[in-house]
């Protein structure tokens, strides 16, 4: 299972329900979307192992510069990406994606979570499980299946909100 998180805006810790820490802790990949805010929180995502993140617009200066600004990983035959999105609209994001051989957008940002197939990528959003302004609190996840992959957009208590095969 692959998990994928964003707009964390954490000050000491990542502020998770025991359902995502479950998740988390079960999660093959972590992948986080920006704006995880202190390095303190960082250090708390890196404990659960197999993390791949990039920095936000709001990641404090030691983030920014532990983290690249694009990150991409082949899991069970699906390229992701991973970029917070605050420098990118859907143009350059595609063309990253295009660049990366990528299946898969994952970006952050807007704190709203959305799965949009776009052409020959998705573009996923898991939204923020700690900072939701407005919206519900969410994240995504990734499981393998027989026909590929499938990828959810979560409530922080399990609840499915949107679905996409890739």
């Amino acid at each position: 299972m692959l998990v994928a998180l964003a707009d964390t805006h954490g000050t000491r810790r990542p502020r998770l329900t025991d359902h995502l820490r479950d998740a988390l802790e079960r999660a093959e990949v972590v992948l986080h979307a920006g704006d995880l805010t202190t390095p303190a929180v960082l250090d708390s995502f890196e404990s659960f192992g197999g993390v791949r993140a990039v920095y936000g617009n709001s990641d404090d200066p030691e983030v920014c510069e532990r983290l690249p600004e694009t990150n991409s990983l082949e899991w069970a035959g699906t390229r992701f990406v991973l970029a917070h999105g605050h420098r990118r609209g859907w143009t350059s994001l595609s063309m990253l994606a295009r660049q990366e051989r990528a299946d898969v957008v994952v970006v952050g940002h807007t704190h709203r979570p959305s799965v949009e197939e776009r052409g020959w990528v998705a573009a996923v959003n898991p939204g923020s499980h700690a900072d939701p302004r407005g919206h519900q609190a969410t994240y995504a996840v990734f499981e393998r299946t027989e026909g590929g992959v499938t990828g959810r957009c979560r409530t922080v208590g399990g609840q499915t909100l949107e679905t996409v095969e890739l």
